[in-house]
């Protein structure tokens, strides 16, 4: 008989006619996969093999739009979910009200955060604190008429192939010699399905993913701390003999946990790829050439995808295997993957209130740490000659200097694509960049002239821990302090000024946490959540609650606030077709003192020749590896 190994996950849910979904499954052997509905909506699908696994993607229709529908799984005409005795509610799928003539479009509730390390084990206590999704799970399994998000966004370290728990390395000591490279860490596919299994069969954890819509996308530690930071690193990692199968095993797993489900039924019936691995009797063959392409030219795959929620569109970003590396051209993405960005982003403009763009790796960072990583760009590309180079990469690696400030130029045209989305009569409401990465929160405002609400909202970790020097590394990093030290980086490494500027508006944050964007219409509502202990168990505590689109914060907004001089504020405000192109162009748009800089990104430097952004030389930081996630 068949059983049920992982899963189910509740993938992905029709926002256009509230009438379908997908289901994942892993089952331990070969057999047809099927999930029953009440009210007769139901669907299955023959499993697929790779590498010895068997997975399914469930496909579900006839559902009723505006309706929550229980569900069960069957492998086999057996039924398998939910788990006998089991004291959670029954899973459900939730479809959205579908708008209509006289129906306004349903609100939505995006729950986001980055960064999970798995809980231990039943009984057993683990070094990071309570786990903020857990508590999440078991606040909504107590109270099963309580809100739930209608989607989950993991933005990435979903699992961590080199930093692994206790049990998992007796588990890998029992099957080889952990003497021999990589030692403790992930070596192949049968060893990343255990960080699957670990994180995924928690209790709370499954019931939670098999109940609300996750959407998914990689960062560094679900393949390696670092992946893809440099040209130099690259090259020395393809030199070692574990490196190969190492990227090529994550890559395979995370397209088989992960990717497929962040595909629409009709991209899967389009996607050549997993037709191939359906149709024949073993896909591990087609999968590891598929990865193997990918790792050697990543631009031949996209891992982006877009979402629409009604009046919301969720953009979620690569922002790890689609990089160019060479230092005479580094981008955070490739050409056709800057290109997808941008007419995703601008298709429909003035069809949507929000835009949201997930990226796993922050926009704006603490500007310390973003004048750090434009530094170390230059240094790296020569700017300060061959010796500089070497110490550049050096420290680059070292501290992870490798954020979207760590590229200039893509930096420049992310910040260039916002202002253009955001601008204008046809203009969302908001247009959020969603990351996580750097192990706080904190909500960044760009000062630019754009007629939407612009926001970094960042949120990490879901599970981790960051130590109390890094905490302060960070509060340095936003302090006016900090920013007077950014301004020796830049001048050294000659790279002008940022092409805006911004400011933090809330947080620093620090321990497990959620944050959650509740839209409606053209509003948007933020909280954030931390995952505490207390004597009765972990609970979640709201430390914000924020209402992002009320008039007091636009009013706000427009007259500055008081840590932003009256006169640069002045300087932003001066007109939409000339105040942000004056600024990245190298002219002065405000003077303002020392004091004015506050929590604005703003280095105020000399121009240095003209070099400030737009050609790629401006803007970036980073600083020693306080944001290691």
């Amino acid at each position: 008989m068949a059983g049920l190994r992982l899963g189910p996950l509740l993938r992905h849910v029709d926002w256009d006619t509230g009438g379908s979904a997908t289901i994942w499954v892993e089952a331990d052997r070969p057999c047809t996969a099927e999930v029953r509905c009440a009210g007769g909506a139901g669907g299955s699908a023959r499993t697929f093999q790779i590498a010895g696994h068997h997975y399914a993607l469930v496909p579900v229709t006839g559902l009723t739009p505006g309706a929550t529908t229980a569900y069960e799984v069957l492998l086999d005409d057996r039924p398998v979910w939910p788990l006998p005795d089991s004291g959670f509610p029954p899973s459900t799928i939730t479809t959205p009200a579908v708008a209509g003539p006289g129906r306004a479009a349903p609100g939505l509730r995006v729950t986001f955060g980055s960064c999970r390390q798995a809980a231990p084990p039943a009984g057993k206590h683990g070094p990071h604190g309570a786990d903020a999704l857990d508590t999440l799970a078991a606040r909504l399994a107590a109270d099963p008429e309580a809100v739930r998000p209608d989607v989950l966004l993991l933005l990435g370290d979903q699992v961590y192939a080199d930093a692994l728990s206790k049990e998992t390395r007796q588990w890998l000591a029992a099957r080889r010699d952990l003497r021999e490279a990589p030692g403790a860490q992930v070596a192949d596919y049968e060893e990343y399905t255990r960080l699957y299994y670990e994180s995924w069969l928690d209790p709370e954890i499954r019931w939670l993913l098999s109940t609300v819509p996750s959407l998914h996308i990689f960062d560094d530690h679900d393949v390696i701390d670092d992946w893809n930071t440099s040209a130099a690193w690259l090259a020395e990692m393809r030199a070692t003999p574990w490196w190969r199968e190492r990227v090529l095993s994550g890559l395979m797993s995370y397209w088989v946990y992960q990717h497929l489900g962040n595909l629409s039924p009709a991209e899967l019936a389009a996607d050549e790829l997993y037709g191939a691995v359906r149709d024949t009797p073993d896909g591990t063959d087609v999968l590891r050439a598929f990865a193997s392409a990918a790792d050697a030219d990543p631009s031949t795959v996209r891992w982006s995808y877009r979402r629409d929620f009604g009046r919301t569109r969720l953009l979620m970003v690569d922002t790890r295997a689609a990089r160019v590396l060479a230092e005479d051209g580094r981008a955070m993405l490739d050409p056709t993957e800057q290109q997808w960005l941008r007419e995703n982003a601008l298709a429909g403009h003035g069809g949507y209130d929000h835009l949201l763009i997930g990226s796993s790796l922050p926009w704006l960072m603490p500007p310390l740490i973003h004048d750090a990583e434009t530094w170390n760009a230059a240094l790296c590309r020569g700017e300060r000659g061959p010796r500089w180079a070497r110490i550049g990469e050096d420290l680059r690696r070292r501290s992870d200097l490798e954020h979207w400030a760590a590229f200039p130029a893509s930096f420049a045209a992310l910040t260039d694509l916002i202002e253009e989305v955001g601008t204008g009569p046809r203009a969302p409401a908001t247009v959020c960049v969603l990351s996580g990465d750097v192990h706080h929160a904190y909500v960044a405002e760009p000062r630019i002239p754009s007629t939407a609400r612009v926001f970094q909202l960042t949120c990490s970790p879901v599970h981790n821990s960051i130590h109390t020097a890094v905490k302060w590394g960070f509060r340095l990093g936003w302090s006016r302090t900090g920013r007077w030290l950014g301004r020796g980086f830049s001048l050294h490494g000659r790279t002008g000024r940022p092409p805006l500027n911004w400011r933090r508006t809330a947080g620093p944050w620090f321990g497990n946490q959620l944050m959650t964007l509740a839209l409606s219409g053209r509003s948007a509502r933020l909280r954030l959540d931390q995952a505490r202990k207390k004597r009765e168990g972990a609970r979640l505590v709201t430390v914000l609650d924020r209402d992002l689109t009320a008039p007091e914060e636009r009013e706000r907004r427009r007259s500055g606030s008081a840590e932003v001089a009256g006169d640069e504020a002045a300087g932003v405000r001066q007109g939409r077709s000339t105040g942000v192109r004056e600024r990245r162009d190298g002219r002065r748009t405000g003077a303002a003192g020392p004091g004015d800089l506050a929590d604005s990104g703003r280095s105020e430097l000399p121009d240095c020749g003209g070099r400030r952004g737009r050609g790629g030389e401006g803007c970036s930081g980073s600083g020693p590896r306080w944001w290691r996630s």
